[in-house]
């Protein structure tokens, strides 16, 4: 699966993404990430790729011509021979769709995905007539889309045949049915002591019965409060 991210920030990325099961990902040729600075499409010796509000106000609103070169760029020729189910490009933006795990699955079954990072008071308005999406990672303001973008490559990514070590590693686990989190874990050692406190392992996870631990792990999972 291939990832195009559009940004005036392209080394944001460097740290995350050459890191962990990103990076491995990347090593098998499973998934494919392209940083793309905007300022490469800007035309004016300054390289801008924002400007004042019309109407007044605080901020600076990154442009729509630029923007549009960039997409046009990318888009051709790949997205001349892929489908509408398997191409898609995003605008980041807290007015956006809200982000999910439904959506993470929905995305893994593209080829390719663009992802534009907003900054400042956000994009021109018109950017929304050249993407299939507006998406938001929460109920909340960022400085930027990058982070956004990281948030959906990862999630993304980790449900993709061959990404996560072990293929049972994603079917269990929180938001795999809306709503439900996963049951707790543990690990050694068996009795975890602090002062005169002792915090002692569920005895049926060491029982060695299957069953019952999946009787366990049923009746321990959660619901997310909303």
């Amino acid at each position: 699966m291939r990832f195009d991210i559009i940004t005036i920030f392209p080394k944001i990325f460097d740290s995350y993404f050459g890191e962990s099961i990103i990076k491995r990902a990347q090593a098998k040729k499973l998934v494919k990430i392209n940083i793309h600075n905007l300022r490469d499409w800007a035309t004016d010796k300054h390289k801008s790729v924002d400007d004042t509000p019309y109407g007044g106000g605080a901020g600076m609103v990154m442009k729509v011509d630029v923007l549009y070169r960039a997409l046009a760029k990318l888009k051709a020729p790949a997205f001349a021979k892929a489908s509408a189910r398997q191409a898609k490009v995003v605008l980041l933006s807290a007015k956006g769709k809200t982000w999910t795990q439904a959506m993470a699955r929905k995305y893994a079954k593209l080829d390719r995905v663009i992802l534009i990072c907003g900054r400042y008071e956000g994009v021109d308005e018109r950017v929304k007539e050249f993407v299939d999406e507006e998406i938001s990672v929460g109920d909340y303001v960022l400085t930027g889309g990058e982070l956004a973008a990281a948030v959906i490559v990862d999630s993304v990514s980790r449900l993709l045949p061959g990404v996560l070590g072990n293929k049972e590693s994603a079917r269990d686990e929180s938001h795999t049915k809306p709503g439900v989190l996963e049951y707790p874990h543990y690990t050694k050692p068996e009795v975890f002591t602090v002062g005169r406190k002792q915090y002692a392992v569920p005895k049926v996870l060491l029982s060695g019965n299957h069953k019952k631990i999946e009787e366990w792990r049923k009746k321990n999972l959660k619901t997310k409060n909303r």
